[in-house]
This record gives structure tokens, C-alpha cells and sequence, in this order.
């Protein structure tokens, strides 16, 4: 593992609690469609940053906004929709000098057997999301 860790959702809300700052990497049509966390009663409002540009491409502005958004003394807790892109974002910003933890499950978490993403994740642990 090449970042600090994986956090399940009700985990990722303590090290919130505790200072961490959220980023959530997933595309504009996800957080605009899907909805995003609700940290309004924490300190701080997420960090919104795409990892992939929606072609597949990675986002090759994601270490300097990441660097322009959250000064590297702030540890990371990293999410996407189930826990795939935000391993990926935890380790480059890992490898660029943060503290940076994976949500697993992700906003949405995994698809039943229906398809359906009602079992875990931020959205069905009750974290604040809108």
C-alpha cells in the first residue's frame, strides 16, 4: 500500500472531525447528478478535484490543484464513487508529501445484485451528503 491507509465511511467522518481535509475526486457529472458530502458542520467544505477527465484520462492538473487547494500538513481523506479512482488519488498524493487515506465504498459504494448502489458507502452509512 502505497498510502497512509483505508477508512471505512464512519472512519473517514472521525479523521473529518479530527481536521482532515475531504477530496473528492470524482467527475462534475457525478457530483452534479449523484450529490455530494455535506461537511458544512465541520470546519472546512470539501475539496472538489477530478481525478479522470471523463474520457478515461487522468487529470493532469490533479497535483497542482490538489497543491494550490490544501497545504501538504493536511492530511487527505481521498473519496470516488466505490473506492477505485481515490486509491489511485491517495497514492500520488501520498507520493507528493501528503498524509492520504481511501474511503472505502466510496459516495455511492457497491451495486447490489440488481445494480443498484444501496448497500454502502458515504450515501447509506447516513453521512450528510446533498
Amino acid at each position: 500500500m502505497n498510502y497512509a491507509g483505508d477508512l471505512a465511511p464512519a472512519a473517514a467522518w472521525e479523521h473529518l472531525v479530527a481536521g482532515a481535509v475531504l477530496v473528492d475526486v470524482r467527475t462534475e457529472g457525478e457530483w452534479a447528478h449523484i450529490g455530494v458530502p455535506d461537511t458544512s458542520t465541520l470546519d472546512g467544505e470539501p475539496v472538489f478535484i477530478q481525478w479522470n477527465l471523463g474520457s478515461g484520462t487522468n487529470n493532469p492538473q490533479f497535483l497542482s490543484d490538489l497543491q494550490a487547494a490544501v497545504p501538504t500538513d493536511k492530511p487527505l481523506v481521498i473519496l470516488c464513487r466505490s473506492g477505485a479512482r481515490s486509491i489511485a488519488a491517495a497514492e500520488a498524493a501520498t507520493a507528493a508529501g501528503y498524509t492520504a487515506y481511501n474511503v472505502l465504498e466510496g459516495f455511492e459504494g457497491v451495486p447490489d445484485r440488481y445494480g443498484d448502489r444501496v448497500v454502502n458507502g458515504w450515501k447509506n452509512s447516513d453521512l450528510p451528503w446533498r
